[in-house]
């Protein structure tokens, strides 16, 4: 599966950043909600190990979920929830993060592209679980780049992130209890690698264009779309960028301008 093969690169590309840091570096604070290094690996830990377990032991996955979904139900964040399953720090979760990131990309590279796998909302594909890692650990990563002050040098293994961003446009809107538009906007974006990826009607009058790694952050919500150089026209348009929201769970609003990003 070549999105299993994606979301290896994916995590080997924020392994490059993370591997040469010390302890006391992974203590760091990022801009993503206060989070340290060491809360975005054990999050990002966390949802691999999920993610493999609802392929490859599904019970197992139900009876790890269920705690997990009754402590947010609950009120506990994120990563008091995640502390409580995997309390290391420092290097060693940095080696058990590793070796988690490998295990689910072995167990999804086998996997039938169309298989069912359970998730805390409704079911999914193999292929949407793996793509779903990959974008949040790269949307994670770029707060681990932003911190370390490095620009990070693009794939085109980006396009399944910008596919998702372009597939989750109605969701954008449903989030917020809003309607969805009727009309789609027309996408236009220039890849890492130079190809032209263009998704809808070239005749809609809602439009935007640009990088495809700037779409990707803003659909991520890694940036707000005045911090990046895409075009938009058409209300429509300009309503999607500035509440984009490619991943699950309530409303969330993108961070101010400014407030994202490289250090």
């Amino acid at each position: 599966m070549k999105q299993a093969d994606d979301f290896l690169l994916e995590s080997q590309a924020l392994d490059a950043l993370i591997g040469p840091l010390t302890e006391a570096e992974l203590t760091q604070v990022t801009g993503f909600k206060s989070w340290t290094f060491e809360a975005i690996l054990r999050h990002l830990h966390f949802w691999n190990r999920m993610a493999d377990l609802a392929l490859t032991a599904p019970d197992e996955f139900q009876q790890a979920l269920k705690p997990a979904v009754d402590s947010m139900m609950a009120g506990s964040t994120l990563p008091e929830i995640e502390l409580e399953h995997f309390s290391e720090t420092g290097l060693p979760l940095v080696a058990l993060w590793r070796s988690g990131y490998q295990s689910v990309a072995t167990a999804y590279q086998q996997a039938d592209v169309s298989q069912r796998v359970a998730w805390v909302g409704p079911s999914m594909s193999a292929r949407s679980a793996i793509t779903a890692r990959q974008m949040e650990t790269w949307a994670h990563g770029q707060a681990i780049a932003d911190e370390l002050s490095v620009q990070r040098e693009e794939a085109d293994r980006i396009h399944n992130i910008v596919i998702l961003g372009v597939n989750t446009f109605g969701w954008s809107f449903t989030v917020r209890g809003e309607a969805v538009p009727e009309a789609q906007p027309f996408v236009s974006l220039l890849s890492p690698s130079g190809e032209r990826w263009e998704f809808g009607s070239p005749d809609s009058d809602q439009r935007i264009s640009g990088q495809a790694h700037e779409f990707a952050q803003v659909v991520t919500q890694t940036r707000n779309i005045q911090d990046t150089q895409l075009e938009y026209e058409g209300a429509i348009a300009e309503d999607w960028m500035h509440h984009a929201q490619c991943f699950a769970g309530v409303a969330s609003e993108p961070p101010a301008p400014g407030a994202r990003r490289i250090k």
